[in-house]
């Protein structure tokens, strides 16, 4: 069996690491010749997870023709603002009944579409589109550590192969049927965590945190809602799960992020530093005007749209907070 791995960041790697286990040839189809040539020659990822050993049956080019040719299994692991461009580019060498999984977390702008509806609207067939999510930071992943996903598809057959392909005695994989909620999650969790982050670097305490979270977690549960998925999906592994690892986490770029953006560093400086894309800063954007066209109130969401995206300050953002007068814990899920 093929895979093809499209994506060699972090949690690219780390996933070709685990396909490889199943896999007799892992293809990863990298953007700069340069990630290509170290794990060809090295079996180490030059940009991303230096310090671990791919397995030798994971081979790389920044061909993407080459990297997708005769694979069983396709899955994406590029970041969000490059997903279409990069679907569009492989549309063409992707057979119709090729299960595809997609590993990217994030909402289209403009558009309110899910990762996999981006997808589907470049190669067809969304109907053979999955999407993975969960508590899993590739840093712990690719060492072997307990960990768990869940991967919703809405063929159980699809779901069934990636389960197939993905699962280990450390890695545990679920599955589900809600596609909406599951990707929901991956993406508003990003916002919450850099949310998080700039209290954490604020000085704020532990009680703060856990009140982020958990309105967080009731706020992502009226997006899945009214974007019609199951708010219990909130409650697993896409939803509080990653959640609570992405928020508490030293691994989690969107937190860490949001630690030093307190402190003063931009959100471009950062990027730039870490050589990664912070998925929740852009989510923050799509994800308000997606809960606006919703009619969706979403306060954490607007503050941190307002801070980033509109020349909004901290401090005028949770005064604007904490101004509100609290209702019912659980409004805008069940009505």
């Amino acid at each position: 069996m093929r895979i093809a791995l499209i994506g060699a960041g972090s949690w690219g790697t780390a996933v070709a690491g685990l396909a490889a286990q199943e896999a007799s040839e892992v293809r990863v189809w990298a953007h700069e010749e340069s990630c290509a040539a170290g794990i060809n020659t090295n079996h180490v990822n030059p940009g991303y997870l230096t310090d671990y050993t791919l397995p030798e049956n994971v081979i790389a080019s920044s061909d993407i023709v080459w990297a997708l040719k005769g694979a069983d299994g396709i899955i994406f692991a590029v970041p969000s603002m490059h997903l279409r461009s990069v679907a569009k580019a492989a549309r063409h060498d992707i057979a119709p009944d090729t299960p595809v999984l997609c590993l990217t977390k994030g909402i289209e702008p403009h558009t309110g579409l899910l990762m996999t509806e981006v997808i589907g609207e470049e190669i067809g067939h969304p109907e053979r589109i999955g999407a993975l999510s969960g508590p899993n930071h590739a840093e712990e992943v690719c060492q072997g550590a307990l960990s768990a996903a869940v991967i919703a598809a809405e063929d159980p057959h699809v779901a069934a192969f990636f389960k197939d392909v993905l699962i280990s005695p450390a890695f545990r994989v679920y599955v589900s049927d809600d596609i909406t909620g599951v990707e929901m999650c991956g993406a508003a969790k990003n916002i919450m965590a850099i949310i998080c982050g700039i209290a954490a670097g604020s000085g704020l305490g532990d009680n703060t945190l856990a009140l982020i979270m958990t309105r967080g977690l009731a706020e992502i549960s009226r997006l899945v809602h009214a974007r019609g998925g199951d708010p219990m999906t909130c409650m697993g592994l896409a939803g509080m799960g990653d959640l609570v690892a992405t928020c508490t986490s030293e691994h989690s770029r969107n937190r860490m992020f949001g630690v030093a953006f307190a402190q003063g560093v931009s959100l471009e400086a950062y990027q730039e530093r870490r050589h990664m894309v912070v998925e929740g800063a852009a989510a923050a954007m799509s994800i308000a005007e997606l809960a606006r066209s919703l009619d969706v109130d979403a306060p954490l969401t607007f503050a941190l749209d307002h801070i980033l995206w509109h020349g909004g300050s901290i401090a005028e953002s949770l005064e604007h907070l904490t101004d509100r007068f609290p209702t019912s814990e659980f409004y805008g899920i069940n009505e």
